[in-house]
Parts: C-alpha cells; structure tokens; sequence
C-alpha cells in the first residue's frame, strides 16, 4: 500500500513579497505587482537568509529558493533541526532556465576581458540544479535529491516527483518547489523576440484582450512529509498532495497542442492517481499565461477531462494575473497558495478579466475571492503547461 503525503510548510518569495499568506492575502484582495511588463521580486533582500559571501556565491535563482525555503522549513515547525535522517530527506527543485543572471554576465566578462577572467565559481552558479545543491547542502539532506528542467511546468513536475519519492518510501520528507530568476538582457530580448510577452503591459488571463504574458520572478517551496511519521511528530497538515499527472504534447516546441489534448492527459492522469473524480473537484488553479493560445487550449483541456458541464461550473482563476508568470517557479508558487486557498475555503479572482473571448466559458471568477466547498474535503487541480509541450498537474486537498 503506498503512503499518503502530506504538505506541512510552504513558502515563497514573489513580485507580490516575502510570505505565502502575504502573497494570497494581496492577491485576494485585487493587488498587482507588475510594471512595463515586468515583475521583479523588488521587497527580497537575500542577505536577510545568507550571509555577504553567501550571496556573492549564488546566483539569484539560488537566494529566491533559499528565502522561500527558509520560510518553508520555518512553517513545517523543522526549527532548524531535521525531524528525520537526513539520509530519508531528499529535495527537488524545478526551474526553467537556471542560472541565467551567472551566464550573462559571465560571458560579458568574456567578451569585454578575456577568457582568463571569467569566475571558476561560474559553472556551479549557472548549472541548472544549482537550486538542489544548494538546499540540499544548506539543511543537510542526503536523500535522493533531483531537478527537473521542463519549462514552465519545473516546479509542479518537482513536487510530482517529490511526492513519488515519499509515496514509495523512498523518502520520509522531500523540500520541493521551483525557482526562477531571468529578468535579464538576453531572456527578455529573446522572449520578445518570439512574441511572448504583453505590448500593453497588463496580465489578462483568459480576457479576450490578452497580448502576452507578464515576466516574472520568485520561487514556491513546499515540505512533503509521508502522513503517518508527520502526525507522530505533532506537525500541523496543511493539506495533501492526492496525485500527480504529466505528459507530453509532442506537437511543437513552443505553442501547446491542438484542443489542449495533451493537457487533457496530464489533467486526467492526475485525477486517477489521486482517485477522485470530477464532481470531486472544487477549485482549479489554472495555468492561464495570459497567451492567446495558451488560455484557449488550457480551456479546452478542462472540458476535455473534466466534462464540458462540470468544468464550467468549478471555479477556475489564474494568479499570474497578479504576479505575472514567474516560468519555472510558477508551479511551486502556485501550489502553495492553492493550498492556502482551500484552507481558506475560497477561490481568489482572475484579475483583470472583463471581456469575454468566445469559446472561452469558463467560470474564471472575476468577482472572487469566492466561498467554495461545503464544509467538508475541499480538492483542487494545479495545473502548468510548458514550451516543448511539457504538462504537469497537481491534485491537492485540505481536510
């Protein structure tokens, strides 16, 4: 019999500032972060978690992950002191791109002074699962401890994967999240280039007038502990990760798969190992970029797997719409206040949405936050789809 997983801290550092209950609440009440289309961590002061040197030796995808982390690990009740082995403790950290912020400014050391100038500390800063290591190194956790690069669904493919290390038993608790720090030259340039990002500055998912999506930055890091060795310790359970689903589009590196089917799958996929059905589904936190194509075909996806009726009837919003899209860290982020959402019984609004799309008719709750449930267990999706047709979905519970 497989072991269930509980969720007993979460943390983030976003655009909106430091805190997972400071991100919900403002997000809640209507607040947005973004300005020219960008959406920096501004309030994050890294020395407030490391130490000068500390800084100075990771990149900035690294201190995101490790302010979120800090706050984590606080919320779980770890004290600074791990409740297990460390060698039954893993760690999985998602991003998108890595250590982008390194990378660029390595190589102008390059061009403008000579290859005997560039850092030795280079490779380990830029190098993807810099975010890992450097958690894992920091808390001492000698459990299995991975990366998962896969675009913008990095952060919810890592808590899939931590949760399927403690289900199996090969971990009594897993750190698990995404980071993502690539408000550079190069990363914004080339995002423009494709025609990615808002002209009018503004995040509108699912509103027909959106143009693009908001680039952000942050991380989402939540503690997965195995149910039983997490209650004999007197943590407080935040909720439950019930099941994981992915898949892959296989249909083009960048824009998402005819009708969503691919996200359908995953959506699916998800639902069956947590063993629960539609009619069971009481919130869905919606990838929603703010893209033409992206909102429609994750649209298309919720009818598909969820049924067409019931999916129009769940209440389904985006938070990018406050935050903008923070890439790789967007499913760490996102699960973490999905999860603060069904404690709190409510489905916070999808900002900014006015006008109707055709063929977009869902309940994107505009008029939220809203009251969801009815007392009892209250179930929600996570969902984050990204280029190269990587599709990930959380289902997540609270009581």
């Amino acid at each position: 019999m497989s072991r269930r997983v509980v969720i007993t801290g979460v943390g983030v550092v976003s655009p909106l500032g430091v805190g997972a209950r400071l991100l919900y609440d403002r997000w809640s009440a209507g607040e947005t972060s973004y300005a020219n289309g960008l959406a920096p961590c501004s309030d994050f002061d890294p020395t407030e978690y490391m130490s000068t040197k500390e800084v100075r030796r990771s990149d900035r995808f690294l201190q995101l992950a490790v302010g979120a982390c800090h706050e984590a690990l606080e919320h779980a009740g770890w004290n600074g002191e791990r409740p297990y082995d460390s060698e039954r403790v893993g760690c999985v950290v998602g991003t998108g791109i890595g250590g982008m912020e390194t990378l660029e400014g390595q190589h102008d050391v390059l061009r403008d002074k000579g290859p005997e100038r560039v850092s030795p500390l280079a490779v380990p800063l830029m190098m993807a699962n810099a975010g890992t290591a450097g958690l894992a190194m920091r808390h001492g956790l000698q459990g299995p401890t991975q990366t998962s690069v896969s675009a913008c669904a990095a952060g919810t493919d890592a808590i899939g994967a931590a949760m399927r290390l403690v289900r199996s038993g090969d971990a009594d608790a897993v750190v698990a999240g995404g980071a993502e720090a690539a408000l550079t030259p190069l990363s914004r340039a080339a995002f423009t280039a494709m025609e990615a990002l808002t002209d009018s500055g503004v995040s509108r998912p699912f509103d027909a007038r959106r143009d693009g999506f908001v680039m952000g930055e942050g991380a989402g890091i939540l503690v997965l502990e195995e149910a039983e060795a997490a209650e004999a310790r007197g943590a407080t359970i935040l909720g439950e990760v019930l099941g994981y689903g992915a898949s892959a589009d296989a249909h083009h590196i960048t824009a998402p798969s005819p009708e969503g089917r691919g996200a359908a799958l995953a959506i699916e996929r998800a639902l069956a190992d947590a063993g629960v059905g539609p009619e069971e589904i009481d919130y869905v936190n919606a990838h929603g970029t703010s893209t033409q194509l992206n909102d429609r075909a994750e649209t298309e996806a919720l009818k598909a797997a969820l049924g067409e009726e019931r999916a129009k009837a769940i209440p389904t919003s985006s938070i990018k719409s406050a935050i903008g899209h923070l890439l790789g860290a967007a499913g760490g982020v996102e699960a973490a206040v999905t999860v603060l959402a069904l404690n709190d019984g409510k489905a916070p609004p999808t900002l900014g949405y006015e006008e109707v799309d055709e063929g977009l008719d869902l309940d994107y709750v505009p008029d939220g936050p809203r009251d969801i449930g009815n007392g009892g267990r209250l179930v929600a999706l996570s969902n984050s789809f990204g280029f190269g047709g990587h599709n990930g979905v959380l289902c997540l519970a609270v009581g």
